[in-house]
This record gives structure tokens, C-alpha cells and sequence, in this order.
């Protein structure tokens, strides 16, 4: 595979991630929550990997205490199928723990099928659902997680 690089997001990083961003999600985040998370959320993790030189995709996680919950996770959607993705979310978690989680979280949409079986390969198991969590269309959350050894 080409280049890849993952690393912390910095401020810098936000106008590339907002790219990625509008281009995975039907009500995407704004620029400032993005601002907000980086500089002024002392439990948000955000990293991005580079592909080539350029902002690829991003994931974000809040860790309290023990906890680490999966804020968001996209790749630019020309890009995806090439493991991205699995190599983003395996840097992460282990980040996580780092940062001294022992359980982690997320949601994802019920017809998201590629990203649960993507999860299921980090032996997140779903626990739940959330319903009409997602406010574009209503559509169910399935709550994953895992005990991270």
C-alpha cells in the first residue's frame, strides 16, 4: 500500500477533515465542533490518517476514566475497501488504551453493514439499540462494545 501515515489532528487539519466529513455524513459536523473538540474537550482523542500526503480519513473518541466512547469514524468514500479504515480504528483503540480505557463504545447505524463487520473484527459485540437515534431519517443505533484487555 502507498503511504499512510496516522497521527493526532491538529487544528491545521480541520478544513481537509471537514472534506471527509461532508462527504460520509448526511448532517455532517461544522467546522467549530470540530474547533471545540481539539482545542477545549480535555477527554476528546481525534486522529487522522494521511494517504499520499493528504487527509484520508479521521476518528474521534472521548476517553473519562475507564471509559472510551467512539465519537465519529469516516473515510473519504472513494478510499474506503482499501483497509483504511481497519488501520485507523486498530491505532485507536490502541490509543485508548493508553489513555487507561478498559471498556469502549459506539454507535452505528443499523444498515451500516460494512462498519459492523469492521467493528466485530475488534470484538465489539452489539449491546443494544438506540432508536430513531440518527436524526436525518429516524434510523435506529446499534450500541457495540468490548473490554479492552
Amino acid at each position: 500500500m502507498s503511504d499512510i501515515t496516522i497521527r493526532n489532528m491538529e487544528v491545521m487539519d480541520v478544513d481537509q477533515v471537514m472534506e471527509v466529513e461532508k462527504a460520509s455524513f448526511a448532517t455532517p459536523w461544522t467546522t467549530d465542533i470540530f474547533y471545540q473538540e481539539i482545542v477545549d474537550n480535555q477527554y476528546a482523542h481525534y486522529y487522522v490518517i494521511e494517504w499520499n500526503g493528504k487527509i484520508a480519513g479521521y476518528a474521534g473518541t472521548w476517553v473519562v476514566l475507564e471509559d472510551a466512547q467512539v465519537t465519529n469514524i469516516a473515510i473519504m468514500p472513494e478510499l474506503r475497501g482499501k483497509k483504511l479504515g481497519e488501520k485507523l480504528f486498530q491505532y485507536m483503540l490502541y490509543q485508548v488504551k493508553l489513555n487507561g480505557a478498559r471498556r469502549l463504545s459506539l454507535e452505528v447505524r443499523e444498515s451500516n453493514l460494512p462498519a459492523q463487520r469492521l467493528y466485530r473484527k475488534f470484538g465489539l459485540v452489539p449491546g443494544g439499540i438506540r432508536k430513531n437515534y440518527y436524526t436525518d431519517n429516524q434510523e435506529d443505533a446499534i450500541v457495540m462494545w468490548v473490554n479492552i484487555l
